[in-house]
């Protein structure tokens, strides 16, 4: 039991670090393949950039269009310096093109467009990608390949910072194994899905007596809850999801950002003073909806490959449902075995005032465009 105990609160502090930190930083990073050229096309962060560089020359905290066109030729250099291609081992040597400036689902990122000539028909790539690697371990590059219609992902980061690839064996089975991994990614790195969908497990080993939560007699019941919760929550995400990929409705992403954090506020708070408790699939469901545009903003932002458009968008659904099933996995083996004991009832109530305490500031900077963290 000491061990159990140990692990869930070495789980615990771990988990609150990095969810701390920041949001994870991301570019996004499109080569389209035609014989021996490559036109690429890099969209990175302005607050990265920044961070890196200084563009907010007059400390305003106000990145202007004159600010970042002074910057253009630094963040080129910076940028490109860090990105290496090379075609059958031979080196491409990349050329800047023009910079625009372009938003995703996080904010402003500029676009810089460069071209990289290689001495002939690209059959085998090998990229190397060291952008902000020595300013962020936890930066993570989105890559994207086009070769004559066809589409492949990848993503780099600090543990694999070079990736090759053989563009004749380009399928539709290495894009849907891609857009599955980075499904897997994409819930392990969305601390705010995460914590709406662990405060809303952590009662599920217990019932509720009055007021007090009790440990629960029963696993089969307990485990029949998390089931439920975690259908509901899939199941609406999934409906938001392929709409939101499919073009087919549009919110903005300040709402939706903001009410995914609003929503981690009122699941957390719910273990604090129940609301409910037999109906926290409804909860689920219902703010899964909105957390289904979340997963869709990394999407658009990478792109769904028109000529695997269907087998891409479940991939990266199922990815999803991996990835929540592996919190799972780990969260009922472990809460069982405490759920009776006051150390368990610290732990949720304690847990989800800072769940509720962190999700506070999220909402705060992304309802009125605050810097708290």
């Amino acid at each position: 039991m000491d061990r159990v105990q140990l692990i869930l609160t070495t789980m615990l502090l771990v988990f609150s670090s990095a969810v701390a930190a920041h949001k994870p930083s991301d570019s996004y990073l499109t080569l389209a393949i035609d014989n021996n050229r490559i036109n690429g096309q890099w969209d990175i962060a302005l607050r990265d950039l920044d961070y890196a560089i200084g563009l907010d020359t007059n400390q305003d905290n106000q990145i202007t269009w004159g600010e970042l066109r002074a910057q253009h030729a630094a963040i080129a250099s910076y940028a490109l310096a860090r990105l290496a291609i090379r075609s059958d081992d031979h080196p491409c040597p990349v050329t800047s093109q023009t910079q625009l400036v372009d938003s995703h689902s996080d904010g402003a990122y500029t676009v810089l467009k460069f071209t990289a000539a290689c001495g002939a028909s690209i059959k085998h790539l090998a990229l190397d990608y060291h952008l902000f690697s020595d300013l962020d371990p936890q930066h993570k590059g989105l890559l994207q390949i086009i070769v004559n219609g066809n589409s492949r992902t990848a993503i780099f980061s600090n543990t694999a910072p070079r990736l090759t690839f053989d563009l004749g064996q380009m399928s539709w089975r290495t894009s849907f194994k891609q857009y599955f991994e980075l499904g897997v990614w994409h819930i392990w790195t969305g601390y705010d899905h995460l914590l709406f969908l662990f405060s809303l497990l952590l009662p599920a080993v217990l019932t509720l007596s009055g007021s007090t939560w009790r440990g629960s007699n029963s696993l089969r019941a307990s485990a029949f809850d998390v089931l439920r919760v975690v259908t509901a929550f899939t199941v609406a995400h999934s409906i938001t999801l392929s709409l939101a990929a499919l073009d087919v409705i549009h919110l903005p992403s300040r709402l939706v950002e903001s009410t995914i954090a609003a929503s981690v506020i009122c699941a957390a708070c719910n273990n604090i003073y129940p609301i409910t408790s037999q109906r926290r699939w409804l909860l689920a469901f219902c703010f899964g909806l909105i957390h289904g545009f979340g997963f869709a903003a990394t999407l658009r932002d990478l792109g769904l490959p028109s000529t695997a458009l269907l087998s891409s968008l479940v991939a990266f659904n199922l990815g999803v449902e991996a990835g929540q099933l592996s919190l799972v996995a780990m969260f009922l083996p472990l809460a069982w075995p405490l759920r009776s004991g006051a150390f368990y009832r610290r732990v949720m109530i304690g847990g989800s005032l800072a769940i509720a305490s962190l999700a506070v500031v999220w909402f705060s900077e992304r309802a009125f465009l605050l810097k708290i963290l």
